[in-house]
């Protein structure tokens, strides 16, 4: 139960861009789970706002028509996860903390009636003051290990409300951007679901709050074998990114699809992105020629003046803000040209292990039902 409703124990992840739309969010919904889309230049799923923002490559009023468009491409999507979801399960929102407008769709996902907001990729200390208007909208951070969880909780108590539920998703087992500050970190043992689960039930103990809050553990989820582990440790649920990504519903291109469904775990390169986080994606042709040549980009990284992605982008970027530490390539440019099933260009996220299916495309039923038959009987998502 969340919120009073009854849940299947699955939340299907945000994938941008535009991987996780209203066709994947409102299909998994239907079933029973939490699906969720993610916010980030979803106008790619509506020619009508492609064609309007068409020209537009820079300066304020490329951003503003460029931002406008992708709010009301998050509305449209919004209302097309609703009408599919048949009043069944949840609708998410993913948004991503590093990117500028945050704020901005958190705002319009609530009042376009968003069942749950789900933020990564930073710390949202901020995320109940933008919700206070709405105390019914579920608020869940996305987190990595017990000591983030305690500053989370411990920040939003003083704000008079708690996370609905929090994700722990593991570094060295999902895909996209990682929770870990560089790459050596992905295998400290802190991130362990054996670990890290058990310390956030203890501080939840210690702090009054046991049995309020819903862990949901993320990365690496492939089968109703790993959800029986994870339960046992204490999570109420799991979170998969990578299986949803493959089925017949995900908003992507098929050739995405056949990309990650063939992709093994020797085939996964890890780098920094261009947000500075650690990233695990498929070692495409386009990924493998830009680390041959990322440590002499970074030897001239500087500030780019008229970088043509100022909308809805991140808040701080290594190739627009010359951070030569970090990614020198622009992330919506190779993320649309995935979505587009684009080889050559597109990055390719990806998290560990084998998938249900292996190779084959199926469908979101299929995928729910396989993940969750067993002898026993699976139990529902608890609080």
């Amino acid at each position: 139960m969340l919120r009073g409703r009854a849940l299947l124990p699955i939340v299907q992840g945000g994938m941008g861009v535009g991987v996780s739309a209203q066709r994947l969010a409102g299909a998994v919904a239907a079933e029973g789970g939490m699906g969720t889309l993610s916010s980030v230049d979803l106008r790619r799923h509506h020619p009508d706002l492609m064609a309007r923002t068409e020209g537009h490559h820079a300066g304020e009023e490329a951003k503003r028509v460029i931002n406008a468009a992708n709010l009301e491409a998050l509305g449209r999507e919004i209302a097309g996860a609703r009408e599919r979801s048949a009043g069944r399960g949840l609708v998410a929102l993913n948004v991503m903390r590093a990117v500028s407008e945050y704020a901005a769709s958190v705002r319009k996902a609530l009042e376009a009636g968003i069942d749950a907001v789900v933020v990564g990729a930073g710390l949202p200390l901020d995320l109940p003051e933008l919700a206070q208007d709405h105390p019914d909208t579920l608020l869940m951070p996305i987190l990595s290990d017990a000591r983030g969880v305690q500053l989370i909780v411990k920040k939003w108590e003083r704000k008079k409300r708690l996370p609905d539920a929090i994700v722990i998703e593991h570094p060295r087992l999902a895909g996209g951007h990682l929770g870990a500050a560089r790459i050596s970190d992905l295998q400290d043992g802190r991130f362990d679901f054996e670990r890290a689960i058990p310390e956030c039930l203890e501080f939840f103990e210690r702090a009054g709050l046991a049995g309020r809050i819903p862990l949901i553990a993320a990365g690496g989820v492939r089968s109703f074998e790993d959800i029986a582990r994870l339960q046992a440790l204490g999570a109420a649920g799991v979170q998969l990114g990578t299986p949803f990504a493959v089925t017949e519903e995900a908003d992507a291109h098929p050739e995405f699809k056949r990309v990650l469904a063939e992709a093994r775990d020797e085939d996964m390169l890890e780098f920094t992105s261009v947000a500075g986080l650690p990233a695990r994606a498929v070692g495409t042709p386009w990924l493998k020629a830009y680390l041959k040549i990322e440590q002499k980009l970074q030897a001239v990284a500087h500030v780019k003046s008229r970088c043509t992605k100022a909308f809805d982008c991140l808040a701080q970027c290594g190739l627009r803000d010359g951070l030569k530490d970090w990614g020198q390539f622009c992330i919506d440019n190779q993320l649309a040209a995935a979505l587009r099933g684009d080889i050559k260009k597109g990055l390719f996220f990806r998290g560990a292990g084998s998938l249900p299916f292996g190779e084959q495309i199926r469908s979101v039923r299929e995928l729910m039902e396989k993940l969750l038959t067993a002898t026993t009987p699976m139990a529902p998502l608890r609080t």
